[in-house]
Order: C-alpha cells, then structure tokens, then sequence
C-alpha cells in the first residue's frame, strides 16, 4: 500500500454516491442511551437499498474502470453485502458482475445479488476460499477482480462518516464493526482527519477474531471462524486496511457471538430496525464498555440489517 486513501479521496467521492443514495439517519434513541449510560446514536445504514453500507462503494468502484475494464466486468467474491455492493454499482453502470459465494451463504443476500443482475456462483467453505478461487477465474476471463478493500470502495463508503459529522459534530466516539476492514478504516479516516479528538473504536466477534489480533500484535494472524455474523467473519486479515487501523483506530474490541444476538434482540425491540450480526455488534461493545462511554456522545455504525429469517427466528425462540 502506497499511498493511503485520504479525506479529500472520500469528498471527491461523494458526488457519485449521491448521484444514486441519499445520505443515511442518524438517530438518538433514549432506552439505548439509559442502557449504556451515554448519549447513543445510530446511523442506519442498514436503510440503505442493499440493506448495508457497502453500496457506496461498490458506485465508486464502477463509475472509475476504464472501458476494457467496464467490457471484462467485475468479479468479486462476498459473504453478501459486498457483493451487493459490486452488483448494485455494476447494474447502474451497466457492466457485468460475478460474484463467488461460499456454500451456505445468507439466501436473502443471494437473491438480492441475483435480483441486481449478478451472477453468483457457491464456491468453498468460507469467503476466503471463494476469494482465492474467483481471482483466478477473473484473470482468466481478462476480468477486473474487487477485492474487499480496494481503495475506491474505502472513498465510498467514507462517506456516511462525513454524515455523522455533520449531523452530530460534536461526537465522542464511533463503534464500527470490522470484517476485511474498510468501514473502519474509512470512518477512522475521516474522523480523525476533521477532528483527531473522536475515538474511533473497532468491534469484531469474538469467534472470528483474525482482524483484532492482527491489530494488536502488529503482525498478519489468522484464526479461526466459527462466527454467525458473515458480516465480520473474517478468517485471513487484511493488510491494506491493518496499516490503516493501526495508524487511526484508538482501540479493537471483541465481544461475544451470543453478546450480538442479544443486541439484535434488543434493537428491534427499542428501534424498531432489524440489524444483521455486524450491525449489532457495536451495540455489543458499548454495553460491555459502560464505564469509559458514560455521559459520552456515542455513534453505533448499524453497518446492515440482512439477517436471514432462520437466524431471526433462533435468535426470538432463545
């Protein structure tokens, strides 16, 4: 990684996002607030029309190929919203996606990519596999491959924290979860370059803790993934978004797969809004870290809300 994505990247970005997306809420919401002790707030990605953040830079990415690129189409592979993501930029640019799925990955997710034009193909246990193998299969048929981090998709989806910044300019801290990385390192980004005071604090489970452990050792760890949440199951890290992380994030935490099904639980009750395991966790870390956020305006990143049925119903029976 040469050069890193900056804050004049991400403003450079905007417009094509919102030639497409209106900006997301971001709401108070008083039982959170009495729950953690602080003032919290969502942002509500999850209203995005994918259901997850990542739709802001799967536009940035399409609207950059250059005419080959934009003929071979894109490949990608996705546990499912950023192959969302992929699809959506593609179909409104009019290029074609393929996407590798691994085997049992949220039907929601699948047909959402299916409905958006994308071709998807289960491949492999986990997403790591399914990667490996569609990079290959780009290079072969003379496609682009999008990786989960590719820097384009940083700029757009940096774009929701210039939101929170401007509907809530004195923020505290931001909880933001991490898979591969790019929604933290966007936020941290953008949030350390207006006002280096925020805490930008990252959360990842912890039955799939590759990304943290990389963050606190310094070195690349992988580790297993046992993780429901496939939003933040992440098996290999990631490099580009580590160096970020390291540089901006103030602190990574864990919490437990059981901790995020209870915030689930609890933000449909008091929201009203279905969060995904990714979305949720945020709401997991603030409610394990009460002492250090009391009286603090807090900002939870509901990253997204595609939650299968099945896992909604496992999750009201307990």
């Amino acid at each position: 990684m040469t050069d890193m994505p900056t804050l004049q990247d991400v403003y450079a970005a905007r417009s094509h996002v919102y030639q497409y997306l209106k900006p997301t809420p971001l709401h108070h919401y008083a039982t959170l607030s009495e729950m953690v002790g602080a003032h919290v707030y969502i942002k509500h990605e999850n209203h995005q029309p994918v259901g997850a953040f990542k739709v802001r830079g799967g536009l940035v990415m399409a609207s950059r190929l250059s005419e080959e690129q934009r003929k071979g189409g894109l490949f990608t592979a996705s546990t499912g919203n950023h192959g969302q993501s992929i699809a959506y930029g593609a179909k409104v640019s009019g290029i074609k996606a393929t996407i590798a799925v691994p085997e049992g990955a949220n039907p929601g997710k699948v047909a959402a990519m299916r409905g958006l034009g994308a071709e998807v193909i289960f491949h492999g246990k986990d997403f790591d596999t399914a990667r490996e193998w569609i990079m290959k299969v780009a290079t072969d048929k003379g496609g682009t491959f999008v990786g989960p981090t590719d820097e384009p998709l940083l700029h757009g989806v940096g774009t929701y924290t210039l939101e929170i910044l401007e509907d809530l300019p004195d923020v505290d801290v931001i909880l933001v979860p991490v898979g591969a990385g790019s929604g933290a390192s966007a936020t941290s980004i953008v949030a350390k370059s207006i006002n280096p005071k925020i805490e930008v604090i990252g959360v990842q489970s912890a039955q799939a803790p590759a990304m943290q452990l990389s963050w606190k050792s310094g070195d690349l760890v992988s580790a297993q993934m046992e993780t429901f949440a496939e939003g933040i199951a992440t098996r290999v890290p990631f490099e580009n978004t580590q160096i970020i992380m390291r540089k901006y994030l103030d602190d990574f935490v864990l919490v437990d797969d059981t901790e995020i099904e209870e915030a689930i639980r609890i933000l449909l009750e008091y929201t009203h809004n279905l969060a995904e395991g990714a979305g949720a966790a945020p709401l997991a870390a603030a409610l394990n870290m009460k002492d250090r956020l009391r009286g603090k305006k807090v900002v939870l990143v509901m990253s997204g809300g595609n939650l299968s049925l099945e896992r909604l119903k496992m999750i009201l029976s307990r």
